[in-house]
């Protein structure tokens, strides 16, 4: 699903009081500003520390969320709005007709059962916190349209305004996300070439699976056109200006993931548990994690959250602390439909022909007419392609547009829990998959696998299936399907998006075969293991260690007598620690020799037939090959495998000359590996001048070390994503606590919390999470009291 996703430091009405005053604020006066707000039910207290962070201090939970609605919208309101815009099919009304096809597409998947249901669902005290909290965004738009200056730059360049927000919105968007669908596909083409097996050079399964094609399917009919609307691609602002969900990108879906370790207190210098989380997301444009602290009777949680999504995400309670990484569960599947040659509006189901369910919608178009299309639905799901000339049509079928499915209410239900048994009543309405990561004031430590994981008649999701009823899914599984652990003897566990299911795991129940390589969870599972007392510093070092695995499988097989040629790239490297370390001129060279390697084995074992096909080679392939060679590359594969490395090692060596200096002396990875955020719609000339970007610094590490920092897309090697937030929780002893936010809390550039923690991240140096009300009163910027109207 798409994730939901400004201002300066003091509210509104701090921005009204004249420069002096606002000044004083800025600089740490305590003077506190008072602005009047729709929808609280008692005046709320927030104070902005000195970090741009909001502590939020109200009489009760609801109020608490209000708050943090309020200051997500205060500081990140174009974000959430466009966001929301794009969820809702509600761009082509302010942007104009080219925005119309994406606005179908988002609104093919809004959820078409009873919304009141959906609501009815949600336990009424958390369902009441969802409502304070778009009250607070509302209460925010209400007082920016009240005044215009208050606005985001955005808005002005744009000409347009918010959209206000209403709690049924949450159940109703689902996200349209082309997921591993294009997965399937590429296999079915592969088979129809009798090439399957070339899909794990892509994709290894994990576990081990043999993949084999569904009865029934036509693997020479599929294509990607059977992908239909979900390649539409990003939103069309201005010539060549497309605006792409960061999530729906090959690098990013790659790549994406996030660690997280927990260490009981019997393995730590405190004595307490320590939590360590770093969620690996897109880096680029907006920041995708906001942090806040909720405080009210009955409540006191702090970290960051999904811009536009209630509740916190990562952090902790004042009870115990929690983080979170992606697990595996294959959630989604395309289903291949044979049409009525004597009604396209039929399709073959259980025997016979169903009609479409059809929805006709009319999409409100800038300055024309309507945008009128017509939506299908089939008993799996949306309709994705339907081509009345080829008899075929494609649906899919997603967790996401399940009952219960939006996972909208979740964060808030963790963050109103107590202990590892209340927990278990929050993770019901969490569909996403999740390792949950717990430690509390008690010394416990758990572990638990959250999410939804559908239930099919047959067949495991790896290919398209027949949608004549064959494969359809019959209900899902929750948590309690799912494994966990509770005060594990060894003291600590670890998740970083490695296969973690149990080596007796039941065959049939693997909820996907996606996991990643496991070099990030073997490198942290290596430093935990060996450390008796573990600290709040030895987390930080550890979340941003550079050592490479594969770096070091590659050393060891470099050439004993390479080439003249080939000689200064092997000198280089033998002397190299394996550290992807930003000031490091060979984790430069490997990290060019390690694309061009890549390359040259790709062209080496694919036949040209399904070249366009297998385009990436896993890493642990990729090093497989060269530490072993076999006949893939052909007769002789140890001198074809020694050909391809002197090769590689020349061209690498030629290339950093021409990237980076003629003296490899001033070679340095982070003079590549640029960090440079900017707006998503910076192609915009006027956006451009009023977002310079944020940029300057490199960094180190790449996709396969802790301190994750892989490529973006594409030939360059700009820093494309990673764990752009970063904590490290002392549970018990709140304010030692540390975290990291890039590159800001605010998307306003008069902020002075617009890329304040830009810097520091680069510099790996953690700040203070402020938690008691001591520490955040020492620390206190700015004081805003928001007061119900009336």
């Amino acid at each position: 699903m798409l994730a939901r996703r400004s201002f300066l430091l003091g509210s509104v009405a701090t921005l009204a009081l004249a420069p002096a005053a606002a000044a004083r604020v800025q600089r740490g006066a305590r003077a506190t500003a008072e602005t009047v707000v729709r929808g609280a039910d008692a005046p709320i207290e927030i104070i902005d520390d000195a970090f741009g962070v909001p502590h939020i201090r109200a009489a009760s939970i609801p109020d608490a969320f209000f708050g943090q609605g309020y200051v997500v919208a205060r500081d990140r309101l174009f974000q959430i709005d466009l966001s929301h815009r794009r969820e809702l099919g509600r761009l082509a009304e302010v942007f104009g007709r080219d925005f119309a096809r994406h606005d179908a597409t988002a609104r093919l998947f809004h959820y078409r059962g009873d919304l009141d249901a959906e609501l009815r669902r949600v336990p009424p005290e958390i369902l009441a916190c969802a409502r304070a909290y778009v009250a607070g965004i509302n209460a925010r738009i209400d007082e920016v349209l009240a005044d215009r200056t208050l606005l985001p730059l955005e808005y002005a360049i744009l000409g347009v305004a918010p959209l206000r927000w209403d709690v049924r919105d949450l159940v109703l968007a689902r996200g349209a996300s082309i997921d591993n669908a294009d997965d399937e596909v590429r296999r079915a083409r592969l088979a129809a070439l009798g090439l399957l097996d070339l899909d794990a050079i892509i994709a290894p399964l994990r576990p081990s699976w043999r993949m084999q094609v569904p009865d029934g399917l036509d693997v020479a009919a599929v294509s990607e056109a059977d992908l239909g609307i979900l390649q539409l691609g990003g939103l069309p602002f201005g010539p060549e200006t497309p605006v792409a969900d960061p999530a729906a990108g090959p690098a990013e879906r790659a790549n994406a993931g996030s660690n997280a370790w927990t260490v009981a207190p019997s393995r730590t210098a405190t004595g307490r548990p320590i939590l360590a989380n770093d969620p690996h997301l897109g880096i680029g444009s907006f920041g995708p994690r906001h942090v806040a602290h909720l405080s009210a009777p009955g409540l006191d949680v702090i970290g960051g959250g999904s811009p536009g999504l209630p509740g916190i995400m990562q952090g902790h309670t004042d009870r115990f602390a929690f983080g979170r990484t992606n697990f595996h569960i294959d959630q989604l599947d395309l289903f291949v439909l044979e049409l009525d040659p004597a009604d396209p509006e039929r399709y073959r189901h259980e025997g016979g022909w169903k009609a479409f369910r059809r929805v006709e919608v009319a999409i409100a178009v800038k300055g024309g007419a309507p945008y009128v299309t017509t939506l299908r639905y089939t008993v799996q799901g949306p309709v994705v392609s339907h081509d009345s000339g080829r008899r075929r049509a494609t649906a899919i079928a997603s967790i996401g547009m399940q009952p219960g499915g939006h996972g909208a209410f979740a964060m808030i239900a963790i963050n109103l829990s107590k202990d590892w048994k209340s927990l278990r009543k929050a993770f019901p309405l969490h569909p996403s998959p999740t390792n949950f990561h717990y430690a509390d004031v008690d010394g416990n430590t758990g572990w638990q696998v959250i999410g939804f994981a559908p239930v099919r008649k047959k067949g495991e999701g790896l290919l398209p299936v027949p949608g004549d009823g064959r494969y359809d899914w019959t209900g899902m599984r929750d948590f309690a399907s799912l494994p966990s652990e509770y005060n594990p003897a060894r003291g600590w566990f670890a998740s970083a998006n490695q296969n973690n299911l149990p080596a007796d795991w039941p065959r049939d129940r693997i909820p996907a075969f996606s996991f990643r390589d496991p070099y990030r969870y073997e490198r942290i599972v290596d430093v935990l293991s060996r450390q008796e007392r573990h600290s709040l510093a030895d987390s930080v070092a550890l979340q941003h260690d550079t050592l490479s695995t594969p770096a070091r499988q590659l050393l060891a097989i470099l050439p004993e007598r390479p080439s003249s040629a080939a000689a200064p790239a092997v000198a280089m490297l033998r002397c190299w620690d394996a550290r992807i370390d930003a000031g490091s001129g060979a984790a430069a060279l490997f990290e060019i020799l390690w694309r061009d390697l890549g390359q040259r084995v790709l062209a080496a074992i694919v036949p040209a037939r399904a070249k366009h096909l297998v385009r990436e080679i896993a890493p642990s392939v990729l090093l497989g090959l060269l530490a072993k060679p076999d006949d893939r590359l052909g007769t002789d594969p140890i001198a074809a495998r020694d050909a391809i490395l002197d090769r590689a090692l020349t061209a690498a060596w030629g290339a950093a000359h021409s990237l980076l200096d003629a003296d490899p002396a001033k070679w340095r990875w982070d003079a590549l590996h640029s960090v440079r955020i900017q707006h998503p719609l910076s192609r915009i000339p006027a956006i451009a001048r009023a977002f310079p970007p944020i940029e300057g610094e490199g960094s180190g590490g790449d996709g396969y070390t802790v301190m994750a920092r892989w490529l973006g897309g594409g030939p360059g090697w700009r820093t494309g994503g990673g764990a752009s937030y970063l904590q490290v929780i002392d549970v018990g002893a709140w304010d030692n606590s540390l975290m990291l936010n890039l590159p800001g809390q605010s998307n306003d550039p008069r902020s002075p919390h617009h890329r304040d923690q830009y810097a520091p991240w680069i510099a790996g140096a953690m700040q203070p999470m402020l938690f008691s009300r001591a520490a955040v009163d020492a620390r206190a910027a700015g004081r805003t009291m928001l007061v119900p109207k009336g």
